[in-house]
């Protein structure tokens, strides 16, 4: 993978980076949030588990 920018965005750096090292491989992945944005994390995962509640309602998970 390279390391290309696009022409019509400026550069920034990540809002957070994750490292995982599963044996001798290392996988690094970079995180954006959405500039100027009012919601937080906490809003979002709150969706989410709305979201996720109201499905479990109408049908069963099966694990």
């Amino acid at each position: 993978m390279t390391d290309t920018t696009k022409k019509d965005r400026p550069t920034r750096r990540p809002d957070c980076v994750t490292e995982v090292r599963r044996g001798n491989t290392v996988l690094v992945v970079s995180g954006y949030f959405k500039q100027g944005t009012t919601a937080t994390a906490a809003d979002k995962m709150m969706k989410v588990l709305e979201a996720e509640s109201a499905a479990g309602e109408r049908a069963a998970h099966v694990i």
